[in-house]
């Protein structure tokens, strides 16, 4: 594996996830592997579990790891090619890949998406412009269109909470105040679509995701109906992708609580986090016993370990 930055790219799924629960049994059995040897993590947006998790992976495989947010401690980046600098970028992908890559021995890079150019995002444009000029391998910590590390994380714990051999997993809408990008359910739908499980999305009309990542999924407009006899529940917002990156509603009727836990099949309640309280999912579900909400962010470190190890691995 050379660069990693969609769950499209994982060949053998079964493979990753026993990897990464061995991982997690012995997480610096592979110490030596990262010695003397630097990943770069580069955010152009906020993070918390994806930042410490991926260097709490880096640091259990020796590495070192550097920080730079890029949009408020580096200079402003230009990525057209042919572009004349003339205005308020300061320096091109070209120059800036190749000095990082001089530095860093894995790149792990987080961009998210603008919600207003459809193609560019989902192109990952900016991604794949540091894949055409730096010279390491790149890891997406959450791009324009996919997370894969996110849906690693939670085929992890998935199979870990399982109870049968082909669970009913529900992927929902819910209300947030804000137009939120697709990168989360784009990813965990592409992760399931792998997986050897019974996979429902469920949604308001209108918040249809691309129907190139969906176009396997069983879908419905019911959430009552989704969510009978469910065995987990994964709970999200996302802006719709046919008006692309626009709030068509926040109906709180798909807000996710008890009453509607209660239909599942004693289901477990999963979100990426940062969660909306009483938004999303109410106090009530997160706080209550079927939340394995933290044992998910948990996982993130072994999902970036896998990676980083796999990416490690192929690079001797």
């Amino acid at each position: 594996m050379k660069n990693f930055i969609s769950v499209d790219q994982i060949e053998d799924l079964d493979g990753l996830i026993s990897a990464a629960k061995e991982i997690k049994a012995a997480p610096f059995a592979n110490k030596a592997l990262g010695t003397n040897k630097t990943i770069g993590l580069l955010f152009f947006n906020p993070s918390l579990r994806t930042r410490l998790s991926t260097q709490k992976a880096a640091m259990n495989l020796g590495m070192n790891c550097m920080v730079l947010n890029l949009n408020t401690e580096g200079w402003t980046l230009e990525f057209e090619d042919g572009a004349i600098m003339d205005g308020n970028k300061s320096e091109h992908i070209k120059e800036a890949a190749n000095v990082i890559s001089q530095y860093c021995d894995v790149i792990a890079i987080r961009n998210f998406p603008s919600l207003i150019n459809k193609k560019e995002d989902s192109e990952e444009y900016v991604l794949n412009q540091f894949i055409k000029y730096a010279t390491k391998p790149i890891i997406s910590l959450e791009g324009s269109s996919e997370h894969p590390l996110q849906a690693i994380a939670d085929m992890l714990t998935i199979s870990e909470y399982q109870t049968k051999a082909r669970p009913k997993v529900v992927l929902t809408w819910a209300p947030h105040p804000k137009a939120l990008p697709h990168a989360v359910p784009n990813s965990f739908a592409k992760m399931m679509l792998k997986a050897d499980v019974d996979f429902v999305i469920t949604h308001p009309e209108g918040y249809e995701l691309d129907p190139a990542v969906t176009k396997d999924a069983k879908i419905t407009y019911n959430q009552d109906e989704a969510f009978k006899d469910a065995d987990f529940i994964y709970a999200k917002n996302w802006s719709s992708f046919a008006d692309y990156g626009k709030i068509l509603s926040r109906d709180e009727n798909w807000t996710v609580t008890a009453e509607k836990m209660a239909l599942t099949n004693d289901g477990k309640f999963m979100h990426c986090l940062p969660v909306r309280r009483n938004q999303i999912v109410t106090d009530e579900v997160l706080d209550g016993p079927q939340s394995i909400v933290i044992d998910q962010a948990n996982n993130r470190t072994y999902a970036a370990q896998a990676i980083i190890t796999q990416i490690l691995k192929d690079a001797e």
